[in-house]
């Protein structure tokens, strides 16, 4: 990797003031996304993958909606978009000459208006190539377990929401890159995406593998009731605002407990809804964590977990063009939330499952 991301010591040291906590101590790996130009031997989010030029590209042949959404726009058209917001961002003065990359984009852009114009079928009832999510290197994330030989993970979606929940329909391939010999040149691209957050940005990576602690909800009754105890905070001293005094597990579960942003492995980030185990469709184990995707890499109550490098661009104002260092990927699902990847732990080859949390 060709830069470092480094996440602040913790606050407060969690075994300390709760031991009852150290048994449930989970590894992960924060991936820290920063915008760059990845190559297919490299770590990436929304990077090129090295996919054999011999295996058939993954194809989603569900039913899919086709502007129903009011969003109605090609990969090649979100990334155009992005490309002069940025540019206009940075010099509003500048050039109006294109880019090599501009003038590409609007080729492919322009493929898709006339696809649209040569009417049915539409290319959502077409079956739409998957778009690149994560590239992850073993050597880089050695947190994963592949199955085998293996020593890549790649993950792809659809870019259309999938009822009954309203999703990217996600697909996980597991190989081993030494196989990999003829490298697909051009990978095909769906004409459409059911809304820009499914377009991911490419980026490359700075793993760094943390430790992590349950959310508040995946602990039991007794438990939360421990972290809930403003005494027990007191009692060991703890360094923490006595406005959390009314509710301390609040700051227990933003500073303390399972970290922001796309990771694999750790915690699962809930509080859309209530913990949901998942078990696996073919062996009936409990699933565990794979991968998160996530909206933002930082919010409004999970300041503290900003690496150090990032700070001084966090605490800037005024993100203009979607350049906000919390949201390098430009992904967005669900509203604004995350989508955590399980798979089973004996056997990562089963078929996995997601959930939007």
């Amino acid at each position: 990797m060709v830069f470092v991301r480094t996440t602040p010591p913790r606050p407060v040291e969690v075994t300390e003031v709760f031991p009852e906590l150290a048994p449930l101590a989970r590894p992960a790996i924060r991936l820290h996304p920063r915008p760059g130009s990845p190559s297919v031997r490299d770590s990436s989010v929304g990077g090129p993958l090295l996919w054999p030029a011999e295996e058939p590209w993954p194809h989603c042949e569900d039913a899919h909606l086709h502007g129903d959404s009011g969003f109605r726009q090609s990969p090649a058209g979100v990334r155009l978009d992005r490309l002069r917001l940025a540019r206009l961002h940075e010099d509003p003065h500048g050039p109006s000459s294109k880019s090599e990359e501009e003038a590409t984009l609007e080729q492919n852009a322009a493929r898709y208006e006339e696809r649209l114009d040569a009417g049915p079928p539409w290319p959502a009832e077409c079956p739409v190539p998957l778009l690149p999510v994560a590239q992850l290197y073993l050597r880089d994330v050695p947190l994963l377990r592949p199955p085998g030989e293996a020593d890549l993970l790649q993950v792809l979606w659809c870019p259309y929401d999938h009822e009954p929940d309203w999703k990217p329909a996600t697909a996980v391939f597991w190989r081993s890159a030494a196989s990999v010999v003829d490298v697909l040149a051009t990978p095909p691209e769906p004409y459409e995406a059911n809304y820009p957050g499914y377009v991911p940005e490419p980026c490359l990576l700075a793993p760094e593998a943390i430790t992590e602690y349950p959310n508040s909800l995946d602990l039991s009754p007794e438990l939360r009731q421990v972290v809930g105890d403003w005494s027990r905070w007191q009692a060991a001293g703890a360094d923490v605002d006595s406005s959390y005094a009314v509710y301390p597990a609040e700051f227990y579960d933003e500073n303390l407990a399972d970290a922001p942003g796309w990771k694999v492995g750790g915690w699962p980030p809930w509080g859309r809804t209530d913990p949901y185990r998942r078990y696996c469709a073919v062996c009936d184990a409990q699933m565990v964590p794979l991968l998160t995707i996530a909206s933002f890499e930082w919010g409004g109550g999970t300041h503290g977990w900003v690496p150090y490098e990032d700070r001084t661009a966090a605490r800037a104002a005024g993100h203009r063009a979607g350049q906000s260092p919390a949201q390098p990927t430009r992904v967005e699902v669900g509203s604004t939330d995350n989508m955590q990847l399980y798979v089973c732990p004996t056997s990562p080859e089963h078929p996995h499952t997601d959930l939007i949390q």
